[in-house]
């Protein structure tokens, strides 16, 4: 087999183990990623049940004040009864009173109510922080976890990459640029192998005088439909 194509071949194992990494190390960074996102999204929750009781508030507040007014409009018209003259004046205040006696009602209704509502969403704001707090406490011990993972995947992968650079100090330049510009677009399958006379990345059929070339491994060989390296696999040899 020529050299330069073994060669190729070498360096393109040697890339894809070293992708190889890259799903690992996203898998390890994602348990981590979920419990920061799990954090976060209580977060969240409890800056948004903060601002909703206190708009709650600010209304039970807004109709506790409406009802000091109505409380001191009826002590008022108490007051006024006995400069009463006239019937009509009389019927007048009656009316004014009763529809302070319904609106005191109706606040205090409402005030109930947004009770109910402000405690209902504070039990959820200490349910929020209980689940917060768990989720601190486990964050540390997930960090961990990934950071070791991380260290076994990096160790692992810094031998790969010792090995590249060895396979690249004794690469043949033309080739290793030829290499790099289809492994641009091609990625992991810059170098495929040829099966039932057929190439591995296109899976197009090649000609016979194609394949004699791709079995005798005089040259670099390369798929004349879709550009990428050629080469039989030892045991097809």
């Amino acid at each position: 087999m020529n050299q330069h194509l073994k060669q190729l071949i070498n360096l393109s194992k040697v890339d894809k183990e070293i992708d190889a990494f890259e799903p690992q190390i996203e898998e390890a960074n994602s348990k981590y990623e979920a419990a920061l996102a799990k954090k976060k999204s209580i977060d969240t929750d409890i800056e948004n049940l903060t601002n909703e009781i206190k708009e709650e508030q600010l209304k039970k507040h807004k109709n506790e004040l409406h009802l000091a007014e109505l409380s001191q409009k009826l002590e008022d018209n108490s007051k006024k009864t006995a400069e009463i003259k006239t019937e009509r004046e009389m019927k007048s205040l009656q009316l004014e009173e009763e529809i302070a006696k319904e609106q005191i009602t109706f606040a205090n209704e409402e005030i109930a109510r947004l009770e109910k509502i402000i405690e209902a969403k504070q039990e959820q704001v200490e349910v929020a922080k209980v689940s917060l707090d768990e989720v601190d406490s486990n964050l540390e011990s997930v960090k961990s976890d990934v950071d070791k993972k991380l260290e076994v995947i990096n160790k692992s992968r810094q031998k790969v990459f010792l090995q590249k650079e060895k396979l690249l100090a004794s690469v043949n330049q033309k080739g290793l640029t030829f290499y790099q510009k289809i492994r641009r677009w091609a990625r992991n399958t810059t170098v495929v192998s040829v099966e039932d006379q057929a190439c591995m990345g296109c899976y197009m059929l090649l000609s016979d005088k194609i394949y004699s070339d791709v079995i005798r491994a005089e040259d670099i060989t390369t798929c004349p439909h879709c550009g990428r390296i050629l080469h039989v696999e030892e045991t097809n040899e």
